[in-house]
């Protein structure tokens, strides 16, 4: 066995395996299966790189946590330095209050006279004359009713009328025949006829007579009873009571017309008399006790709030409704040129007496199970809640009654969390004072 050629020696570097295939370079144990054309040192490159992206992803994501977890550290102590630090509270002083106080309520319209008309006779309607809108004038024909009923009525009723004057002639007859009869039989001398008939033909002649008033009786009952239908076919004419305006007709030609206004029957026409109008509130107890006639009001309608009718309190019911616990007042305003409808919705304004010395806003109170409270801020920034009485409620405002006095600080709309003692930041107009 002949030794190695020394010349013939590879005189390559050592095989390392990975970087020998890698970079294609033939080698005796990689020639017959790995061919390619990589530079030699290829893969050593990518496995550097690949070791520096890795470091630099989690250098990277140590990094960016550290930066979160410092965050979050110094937001707990901003969170936490914050909670230590006095609420702070916006507050007002509290003021006087006005001598009167203006009270706003809604209200509603009600004509000066409204009425609804019924036929006062029954049968059909044979003609209108007025529609909704019209101005009509007292007495003024409305519609007019056909009455066959009652025309035959009055015509039985005068027909009787003649018989029952007929019989009074007839019996006028018999009672001046009976009158004479008795007259002879009591100038008879005795003897002549029995004492009983002629006691009975006084009888006889008294019992004529009774006939003859009975018959004109009867005639003055027939009479009345002409009379009565006579003045019902007045109302075949449906006139209206009073000058104003028809709101409703309810009835066309060849109607049928039910005398009465039970609640079977439809009324004929709607009328209302506006030229002066009614304007009814429902004040609350608390301020209806201050309301007397006289006191002034303004009226606002809701379509134009800039235009104010002025007005007087004409009269109140002197009562409570027991289920709203309001004062029902009335305010009467001249209306001559008919602006004001019937059934509007509006407003009324009244100049109320106050009946506190101060006051503050509704906001400012606070409700316990021990009844209405105010957080009063004293000079060294601590809450105090005081007990106090409400005198009167005029919505964004309250009146005090007790509990409070003028120049004392209240908070506004309390944190619930706030307790009596507790220190806060004071707000006043809009700016924080010093603690």
């Amino acid at each position: 066995m002949s030794k190695p050629d020394p010349s013939k020696t590879d005189n390559s570097e050592p095989f390392d395996g990975f970087d020998d295939v890698a970079e294609g370079i033939d080698t005796p144990h990689s020639h017959e299966h790995i061919s390619g054309t990589y530079k030699r040192g290829t893969g050593r490159r990518l496995a550097f790189t690949a070791l520096i992206l890795v470091l630099g992803l989690g250098g990277a994501y140590v990094y960016i946590n550290g930066l979160k977890a410092k965050d979050e550290t110094d937001l707990a102590a901003a969170t936490e330095a914050k909670s230590k630090e006095p609420p702070i509270v916006q507050v007002i002083t509290v003021t006087a209050a006005p001598a009167t106080q203006p009270l706003r309520l809604p209200a509603e319209t009600k004509g000066w006279y409204n009425s609804l008309i019924y036929g006062r006779v029954s049968g059909y309607l044979k003609a209108w004359y007025s529609d909704i809108g019209d101005r009509v004038k007292k007495n003024q024909v409305l519609a007019l009713i056909d009455t066959p009923e009652l025309d035959a009525q009055l015509e039985a009723a005068k027909e009787q009328l003649k018989a029952s004057e007929a019989e009074v002639t007839v019996r006028e007859a018999d009672a001046d025949f009976a009158k004479t009869t008795y007259e002879r039989w009591k100038g008879s001398a005795k003897g002549v006829v029995s004492e009983q008939e002629r006691e009975e033909k006084k009888a006889g002649s008294s019992v004529a007579t009774a006939k003859v008033r009975a018959a004109q009786a009867r005639v003055n009952l027939d009479k009345s009873n002409v009379d009565r239908l006579t003045y019902m076919t007045q109302f075949k004419q449906v006139a209206a009571p009073y000058d104003g305006v028809i709101t409703e007709r309810r009835i066309d030609i060849g109607d049928l017309v039910t005398a009465g206004s039970t609640s079977n029957t439809t009324p004929l026409f709607g009328i209302s008399q506006s030229d002066r109008i009614r304007v009814f509130a429902n004040v609350p107890q608390s301020a209806g006790e201050d309301l007397e006639v006289g006191t002034p009001a303004k009226i606002f309608p809701a379509n134009n709030p800039s235009r104010a009718y002025e007005g007087k309190v004409t009269r109140t019911s002197e009562s409570i409704d027991p289920s709203a616990r309001t004062l029902r007042v009335e305010v009467d305003i001249a209306n001559p040129h008919l602006k004001l409808l019937p059934g509007m919705y509006l407003q009324v304004e009244f100049a109320s007496k106050s009946k506190s010395s101060v006051q503050i806003p509704a906001s400012a109170l606070v409700f316990q199970s021990g009844g209405p409270q105010v957080a009063v801020v004293l000079p060294d920034n601590t809450v105090h809640f005081k007990d106090v009485q409400i005198g009167r409620d005029n919505g964004n405002t309250v009146e005090i009654e007790s509990g409070l006095s003028e120049g004392d600080r209240v908070a506004l709309n309390i944190n619930n969390q706030i307790e009596d003692g507790s220190k806060v930041i004071v707000k006043e107009n809009n700016k924080i004072a010093a603690k």
